[in-house]
C-alpha cells in the first residue's frame, strides 16, 4: 500500500470519529499509529508501534461521541467486532455489565509488503505452518501477504476463511492486499470450526488461511483439513511453541501430549523418571513460526523434532530469519545426508545438536564456546591437540554453542534458559573426562576422523573408559553364550571399576596373572579377590 492508498484509507477511519476529534488530530500524525482509542471520561489516545502513546486534544471522550461512532459503523458481532467496509480498519468495543458500550479500540490496518520475503522458501514447500506471537506483532499482516502470494504468484486455490473480516477487510467485496484469494466470511465466532470444513468441502482449496485458531473444536477442524492434504496456514493464541505445548486445549495443533510410562530399561537409557511426556501424534502443521518482532522470526523447520525435544527437556534453537535479511532459496538436502543426521542424534543421546548444516557449513570458521561445569583445562588442551580453530570465553552472548555438564540438562536450569534466550544450540557431557569432552566438541564442530582439522583420535581416550567400554562389550558376549571371557590387563584402580560394572549386571568375575598381565575373567564360578 503506497502513502495514496493509505491516506485514502486512514481518512475513511478518520470520517467515523467525531467532529471534536477530527479537529485534533494533526496532518501525518497516524503514519506510525497501530491503534486510536477512545474510553468515556479519558482522553482519546493513539499508540504507536513503539509503544509511545499520545493523547487527542485536551477534552475527554463523552458516551454521545461513542453513540455517534457506533451509528457509523455495521453492527458488531458476538464477539464485539465490527470494522470499515472497503479496509482493513477493526474496531472492537468495551461494554459495561448492562452491554452498553463505553469503550473503542480503532486498529489502524494496512498493507505491508515484504514481511515474508525471508521465509518464502519455507511457504514455497507447500507444508502447513502456524504462525504464533503476541496480539499485534504482525500475524495476520503475514497471513494477507501469504495468501496474496499463493494466490497470485503459485496460481494456487487459495481460500481466507475472514471470522473478523481482520484479513481481507469489512465488506462483501474483499480487500486488494489478498490478491486472487477468495474470502469465506464467518457470521459469528463459533462459527468458525464450520466454515473451515465448508471450505474444504465445498471449494475444493489447495491452500486455507485462517486466523487466530483459539479452541479445540478449531484445532480439530484444521486437524481435519491437514489430513486431506489441503496446505493450512493459520495463526493462534501463545509467543512460543513451548507455550503452545502447555496448552491443553492448544497442544493438539503440534501433535497433543499424552502421559507414557516406561519400561524399566528405557527408563534407565534416557535417564529419566518412569513416567513421562510424549508427542501423542502427528503435528497438524509441519512448520511453526514464532514471530518475535516485526523484523524477528523464529522457524522450527521439524515440529514433531521440535516438540519431542522440548518434551524431553532437551534444549533446542529455532533458524533466525531477519525481515531486512535476504535468504536464498532453499535447497532441499538430500535423503541420505538427512538419515545420516538424523541416526547421528539417535546414536549419540548427548548430540542435542540444532542447526547442523550451518556447522558443515561453517565448520573451518573460528568458533567460540561458553563452558558450564566442564574442565576449561581439558577442552583448551583438545584444542589444542586437535588444532581446531576455537576459543573459549567468558561470555555467552558471543558464543557460538555450549557445553555444559549433563547434571544441567534437566528443563528450567539457569544454564538452559540462558542459552534458549541467546538461540544458542546446548551440547552435554557426562563425565570431565578428556575422552567424553573431546567426543562431544567433535559432534558439536561435526568434525569427523577424516577431516583435515583432527589427527589420531585414539591417542587421547581416556584409557578408564575404553576399559569399561571393552568390558561392556565382553558382559554382551557373555549373555549372547561365551564363557571365560578374559579382558586386556589393566591396573588394581581400573580393574575395580570392571569387577564393579561386571558384578552389576548380575555375573562374576576374578582377576587372574601376574603384575602387568594382571587383567579381569569374567566366570561362572565364584568372585576371587580382585
Amino acid at each position: 500500500m503506497n502513502k495514496a492508498e493509505f491516506q485514502k484509507d486512514i481518512e475513511l477511519l478518520i470520517d467515523v470519529l467525531p467532529s471534536k476529534i477530527k479537529r485534533s488530530i494533526l496532518p501525518n500524525a497516524l503514519d506510525e499509529a497501530i491503534e486510536i482509542v477512545l474510553d468515556v471520561g479519558r482522553l482519546p489516545e493513539v499508540r504507536l508501534g513503539n509503544g509511545k502513546i499520545f493523547y487527542i486534544g485536551n477534552e475527554s471522550v463523552s458516551s454521545e461521541e461513542i453513540n455517534e461512532i457506533v451509528t457509523k459503523i455495521p453492527d458488531f458481532t458476538l464477539d464485539n467486532r465490527s470494522g470499515i467496509p472497503g479496509t482493513l480498519h477493526r474496531i472492537s468495543a468495551i461494554r459495561n455489565r448492562q452491554g452498553k458500550i463505553i469503550g473503542l479500540t480503532c486498529r489502524i490496518g494496512r498493507v505491508i509488503t515484504g514481511t515474508i520475503t525471508c521465509i518464502q522458501d519455507f511457504v514455497k514447500q507447500g507444508k502447513s505452518i502456524l504462525f504464533l506471537g503476541r496480539p499485534g506483532v504482525g500475524k495476520t499482516t503475514k497471513l494477507r501477504e501469504i495468501a496474496r502470494l499463493m494466490a497470485d504468484d503459485l496460481e494456487k486455490r487459495v481460500v481466507v476463511v475472514d471470522t473478523s473480516n481482520e484479513i481481507a477487510g469489512d465488506g462483501d467485496i474483499a480487500h486488494p492486499a489478498i490478491g486472487k484469494a477468495r474470502r469465506m466470511q464467518v457470521s459469528q465466532p463459533e462459527f468458525q470450526k464450520d466454515i473451515m470444513i465448508e471450505a474444504v468441502e465445498n471449494h475444493t482449496p489447495e491452500v486455507i488461511v485462517v486466523d487466530e485458531i483459539g479452541t479445540d473444536l478449531e484445532a480439530a477442524a484444521a486437524r481435519t483439513i491437514a489430513e486431506r492434504g489441503v496446505m493450512l496456514i493459520a495463526t493462534a493464541h501463545g509467543n512460543t511453541l513451548e507455550n503452545l505445548i502447555k496448552n491443553p486445549t492448544m497442544s493438539d495443533l503440534v501433535g497433543g501430549v499424552q502421559s507414557v510410562t516406561l519400561g524399566d530399561d528405557e527408563a534407565k537409557h534416557r535417564g529419566c523418571q518412569k513416567t513421562v511426556l510424549e508427542r501423542e501424534k502427528q503435528p497438524t502443521f509441519d512448520i511453526v513460526i514464532e514471530i518475535i518482532d516485526r523484523n524477528t522470526l523464529a522457524v522450527y523447520k521439524n515440529t514433531a523434532e521440535a516438540v519431542d525435544y522440548i518434551l524431553r527437556g532437551w534444549p533446542i534453537t529455532p533458524e533466525i530469519r531477519k525481515v531486512d535479511q535476504n535468504y536464498a532459496e532453499a535447497k532441499e538436502t538430500k535423503e541420505p545426508e538427512i538419515k545420516e543426521i538424523k541416526e547421528d542424534a539417535k546414536d549419540s543421546p548427548l548430540n542435542f545438536s540444532f542447526n547442523r548444516q550451518k556447522y558443515i557449513k561453517d565448520v573451518k570458521k573460528h568458533k567460540k564456546i561458553y563452558i558450564y561445569a566442564v574442565s576449561r583445562s581439558i577442552v583448551d588442551k583438545i584444542i589444542e591437540r586437535l588444532d581446531i580453530s576455537a576459543e573459549v570465553i567468558r561470555n555467552i552472548e558471543d558464543a557460538d554453542f555450549v557445553i555444559a555438564h549433563k547434571n544441567f540438562a534437566k528443563g528450567g536450569s539457569k544454564i538452559l534458559s540462558t542459552a534458549n534466550e541467546y538461540h544458542l544450540p546446548v551440547f552435554f557431557v557426562r563425565t570431565n573426562s578428556m575422552s567424553q569432552i573431546q567426543k562431544v566438541l567433535k559432534d558439536a564442530l561435526n568434525l569427523t576422523q577424516e577431516d583435515q582439522y583432527t589427527q589420531d583420535y585414539t591417542n587421547y581416550k581416556d584409557e578408564t573408559e575404553l576399559a569399561l567400554d571393552e568390558a561392556k562389550a565382553a558382559i554382551a558376549k557373555f549373555f549372547e553364550g561365551s564363557d571365560n571371557i578374559e579382558l586386556q590387563p589393566q591396573n588394581q584402580a581400573i580393574r575395580k571399576l570392571q569387577h564393579e560394572l561386571i558384578e552389576a549386571h548380575g555375573l562374576n568375575s576374578a582377576s587372574v596373572g601376574e603384575d602387568k598381565n594382571r587383567r579381569v575373567k569374567i566366570t561362572k564360578g565364584k568372585n576371587e579377590p580382585v
